[in-house]
């Protein structure tokens, strides 16, 4: 029974996953890197996915484009988000997973 728990929860993890890269990929985002943390020691999540922007109207767009697809095919909002007013960083928060989007200058 656990396995099977397991199973399914890695599955949705996955396809929540998935559905957040395919919605960068489809707002252009640049450099996505998916970085799986569940091997460390004491990760504060299980996934980063970090992506880059051309300017601060697109690192919007972006991170609106994740939250929309999310509740659409999910129905879940993330659990926090920051760094929408300055729009050069936003993070957001699905408890498993946390979607970075940066300017490509703060970014590097």
């Amino acid at each position: 029974m656990q396995a099977k728990l397991k199973e399914k929860i890695d599955y949705q993890r996955e396809q929540l996953n998935n559905f957040i890269l395919e919605s960068i990929q489809d707002s252009k985002g640049k450099n996505v890197v998916k970085f799986d943390l569940r091997n460390l020691r004491t990760p504060p999540t299980d996934f980063f996915i970090i992506c880059e922007a051309d300017s601060s109207t697109h690192v919007k767009s972006i991170a609106e484009k994740v939250e929309k697809t999310l509740k659409d095919s999910f129905s879940i909002l993330p659990s926090n988000t920051d760094g929408k007013h300055s729009a050069t960083w936003i993070a957001l928060d699905y408890f498993t997973t946390v979607v970075h989007v940066f300017l490509r200058e703060t970014r590097e």
